[in-house]
C-alpha cells in the first residue's frame, strides 16, 4: 500500500502549531517527498484544504483510541499521520462517482463527524476510494504553510 506519512519533528512547535515532513508521494504535485508543512491542530478543515490525519492501518481501521485535542507532541510521534486534500464534509454530497469504496454507502450527504479525503496523485495513494470515510476526529490539524 503505498501512501503518504508525515514525520513529525522531534518537538512540535507549540501544541497548537506542529511542523512535518511528508514521507510520500500521494499528494504529488503539491507536496513532494521530504517537504516540510506546518500544520494547525484543531483548525476546522474545509473542503479543497490539505489535512494531516491519523493513517488506519490498511483496512481494519485504528487500534488506539483518538488522541485528545490538546495531546502533547511526543504522544503525537507514537501514531502514523498522512497528508490529504478535502473532499467532502458532513452535509455535502457523497462523491460516490471518484469514491469507489462509497458506491454503496447509505444516504445522499456524507454523514456527521465524518469526512473524504483523497491523495492529489491518486495512482500512489491509499485514502477514502479505499477506506471509506475518515473520522473528523482523526484530523490532527489543516496544513497552513510550507516551509520549504
Amino acid at each position: 500500500m503505498m501512501s503518504d506519512r508525515v514525520t513529525l519533528v522531534a518537538a512540535a512547535l507549540t501544541h497548537r502549531l506542529v511542523a512535518v515532513t511528508v514521507d510520500g508521494v500521494s499528494m504529488e504535485p503539491a507536496f513532494r517527498d521530504r517537504d516540510q508543512v506546518l500544520v494547525i491542530r484543531g483548525a476546522k478543515p474545509a473542503v479543497g484544504r490539505v489535512v494531516v490525519a491519523e493513517s488506519p492501518l490498511g483496512m481494519h481501521g485504528w487500534p488506539q483510541e483518538p488522541l485528545a485535542a490538546k495531546a502533547a507532541p511526543p504522544l503525537l510521534a507514537q501514531r502514523h499521520w498522512m497528508i490529504k486534500r478535502v473532499s467532502a464534509l458532513p452535509g455535502d454530497p457523497i462523491p460516490r462517482r471518484c469514491v469507489p469504496a462509497l458506491a454503496d454507502a447509505s444516504g445522499e450527504r456524507v454523514p456527521g463527524g465524518m469526512a473524504v479525503l483523497l491523495g492529489d496523485n491518486r495512482a500512489a495513494s491509499f485514502d477514502s476510494r479505499e477506506f471509506g470515510y475518515f473520522p473528523l476526529e482523526r484530523i490532527l490539524g489543516v496544513v497552513r504553510l510550507p516551509s520549504r
